[in-house]
């Protein structure tokens, strides 16, 4: 299952995305269904169902999404403030089963969310 879905898909480039960054342990590109004027994914290349999956050799892979996302905001014009949302299972809102953080700015936010 982990295999077909449609960001593993994007990581193997069996689907059109558009790609922001770059690198051997991630990729970011844009969500099709934007929920804020810049709506970023960031997915590891590591095959991670969820959050509550990750481990604890996964911290140094979990640093390095974050210092992708801080980067990316600065790159994108929303440095000035952002929100990077992780959804962990369905009843929380996550509809891929592959870890990944929407890096969403460019527009005010609300709390609590949703």
């Amino acid at each position: 299952m982990m295999q077909d879905n449609i960001f593993q898909k994007i990581l193997d480039r069996k689907i059109p995305a558009t790609i922001v960054y770059e690198d051997d342990l991630c990729l970011a590109f844009r969500d099709i269904n934007p929920q804020a004027p810049v709506h970023v994914l960031i997915i590891p290349r590591k095959v991670l169902r969820t959050h509550a999956d990750i481990r604890q050799e996964d911290q140094e892979l979990l640093g390095h999404l974050h210092l992708v996302a801080a980067r990316l905001a600065n790159e994108l014009g929303i440095s000035d403030g952002y929100r990077l949302v992780v959804n962990c299972e369905e009843r929380a809102g996550q509809t891929v089963p592959h870890l990944h953080f929407h890096l969403l700015g460019g527009r005010g936010f609300s709390w609590p969310p949703g």
